[in-house]
């Protein structure tokens, strides 16, 4: 059951470095308003150079991956059959807790452009843009862990799970419905980021949507396992 909690976790990896560059592309089209893009397939591949030679595109993708890994620590042990402990349990309150942090983000990045985008300081636009965002994604996770921790206590493993994976695709679709209209908005202005930071409100909201996934297709790998294996412990 560890090996296919694996195989799910490359394959989330896998999905989101071949969705990477074709979302890029359809958020900033046409390409000719970024630095040094130049024009066609030139254009596209400088993206692709510029996005997978950045080490904190690797970054990202390393965190998704490893988090969707620890959001499968209940799942293995309910599929396995073993009696449930607190690591497992934290691991997956912790990783749920930080993709509604994560998202919190991105919502506050996306309103933060949409209101002050172009329009103060260098200092301020900092503050505002960057700072308050991640101090208020820092206070959703740990709230959030509170939430699910007692969540965790009060349900049963797969219930817990369950409702879990509900609630991150419903803030994944509600954090979309906020970056999605400011994007297009910010596209629009005339300003050198162009729309970069709700572009980050974008990844981040597919990126969970995606995540919240993880666990159905682990559950549903190891249904087809124990078909063909019925006899095996």
């Amino acid at each position: 059951m560890k090996r296919w909690s694996v195989i799910v976790a490359v394959l989330y990896a896998l999905m989101l470095a071949v969705l990477s560059l074709p979302v890029f592309l359809a958020a900033f089209f046409p390409l000719n308003g970024l630095p040094n893009a130049g024009d066609g397939l030139k254009a596209v591949t400088n993206v692709a150079t510029g996005m997978y030679g950045a080490w904190q595109w690797w970054l990202w993708l390393a965190v998704m991956g490893l988090a969707q890994a620890a959001m499968l620590a209940v799942p293995v042990r309910l599929a396995s059959r073993r009696p449930m402990t607190r690591l497992p349990l934290l691991l997956t309150v912790l990783t749920g807790s930080l993709m509604m942090g994560g998202l919190v983000t991105g919502g506050i990045f996306s309103l933060c452009e949409f209101a002050f985008g172009g329009q103060a300081s260098d200092q301020a636009s900092d503050v505002l843009s960057i700072w308050i965002p991640l101090g208020m994604g820092v206070a959703a996770w740990c709230g959030w862990a509170l939430i699910f921790f007692r969540l965790g206590r009060t349900t049963g493993p797969q219930d817990f799970v369950s409702r879990l994976c509900k609630t991150l695709l419903k803030g994944s679709i509600l954090e979309l419905l906020i970056a999605v209209p400011t994007h297009i908005v910010a596209r629009y202005r005339d300003y050198c980021c162009a729309g970069f930071m709700t572009f980050i409100g974008l990844t981040l909201g597919m990126s969970v949507m995606l995540f919240s996934f993880g666990p159905g297709v682990f559950f549903l790998f190891a249904a087809r396992w124990r078909r063909l294996h019925p006899g095996a412990e």
